[in-house]
């Protein structure tokens, strides 16, 4: 594993900028905390703020079996005095004893079986991994009084393909059309469950469309990382659609913002919540501006919507989580993915080696 200085950089910068208030602060040091997938693209970031606010008398505790990162290796795990790192699965009952032996008082579950095309090529790992997992920990939280239980859930996921804009978490849909999608429903339901019947204080966080430092390319990974790892290398960018599709696209850190809150604020308790820029792009612009960052002139290649992706527009109302955590995003889209670049130039090099595009499996966004 390779520190990531530039990131744990840009998190410290990023941290200093929101000002959290002295009560939030307070509320984490000194804490153990459990983050499950905490060396993937969303939980390293969390890992990193989350090391700064518990201190040296705390620690964060990561469980990640890096089934989702080439050779096992991320470039971008942050090395730091704090960080307990357990290369484990949230499905064996002996990884799962030692993280929970440390004791931890918040949980941030972020493992997955990542994520849309992955599920529909592998749908029973895709339930096993994401029901049986949660409703394990789930179980060890409540046995063992954890204070805050954060479930990373996906508003990309839960709301559809039809709903009316901006999503409102009071929108359902349950015309569905993968199994991630599926499985990160039952997942706030299997929370609620908990909830309702043993008082566990689980939070319910609805991510919008990820991206910023730290995410590699990938066949199962979101598609900007993808479209700049291509843009560097001069190759054409696929759009499948007419381009005028949209997406909320949520800078990492922002989300952070919001997981961090969402452990401290007790409104949040019970609750589901959009995190997400509530603002859209179109995905014709969002191409433009990452072959304008690379310089990359070669002309797009257009393809057919992908059989199950068929949302033509997303976009998040963020009002209920400014009501309850005092949400507000603070990085726009463009400052964002000026960063996301920046850390694919700093870390060029390995980003090559860990990009993951394996020959001869089904996936849309092979080239």
């Amino acid at each position: 594993m390779v520190s990531d200085k530039y990131r744990v950089d840009l998190v410290d910068h990023y941290l200093t900028k929101l000002s959290l208030e002295d009560e939030i602060q307070s509320y984490f040091l000194g804490r153990n905390i459990l983050v499950t997938g905490g060396a993937g693209a969303i939980g390293s970031n969390l890992v990193i703020a989350l090391s700064q606010l518990v201190g040296s008398d705390g620690m964060v505790i990561v469980l990640d079996n890096l089934s989702a990162i080439k050779n096992n290796d991320p470039i971008d795990f942050p090395s730091l005095s704090n960080i307990m790192f357990v290369n484990g699965d949230i499905r064996s009952d002996i990884d799962l004893k030692r993280v929970f032996r440390e004791r931890p008082t918040i949980i941030y579950h972020l493992a997955a079986f990542f994520a849309n095309q992955n599920s529909v090529d592998y749908p029973e790992n895709s339930v096993d991994v994401d029901i049986n997992g949660i409703i394990k920990l789930l179980d060890l939280s409540q046995f063992t009084n954890v204070e805050r239980f954060i479930y990373a859930s996906s508003g990309c996921a839960i709301y559809g393909s039809y709903g009316k804009m901006p999503l409102k978490e009071d929108f359902i849909s349950m015309n569905l059309t993968t199994p991630y999608q599926i499985n990160k429903m039952a997942g706030e339901m299997y929370s609620n469950f908990y909830f309702h019947h043993y008082g566990l204080k689980i939070v319910n966080c609805r991510f919008f469309n990820s991206f910023g430092p730290g995410e590699v390319p990938g066949q199962y990974r979101n598609v900007i990382p993808n479209f700049i790892y291509w843009s560097m290398q001069n190759k054409s960018l696929p759009l499948t659609g007419t381009g005028n599709e949209t997406r909320d696209f949520t800078y990492v850190l922002d989300l952070v913002q919001g997981l961090i809150k969402a452990a401290f604020y007790e409104d949040a308790i019970g609750k589901a919540f959009n995190l997400a820029s509530g603002k859209e792009t179109k995905i014709k612009d969002m191409i433009a501006m990452v072959n304008k960052s690379t310089g990359n002139k070669t002309p797009i290649s257009q393809f057919p919507p992908r059989k199950w992706d068929t949302k033509k527009r997303l976009l998040a109302s963020i009002e209920l989580a400014g009501n309850l955590i005092n949400y507000k995003p603070i990085i726009s889209f463009e400052d964002g993915l000026n960063e996301n670049f920046e850390w694919f130039s700093n870390n060029w090099d390995d980003v090559q080696l860990s990009a993951d595009f394996p020959v001869g499996m089904s996936s849309a966004v092979r080239k």
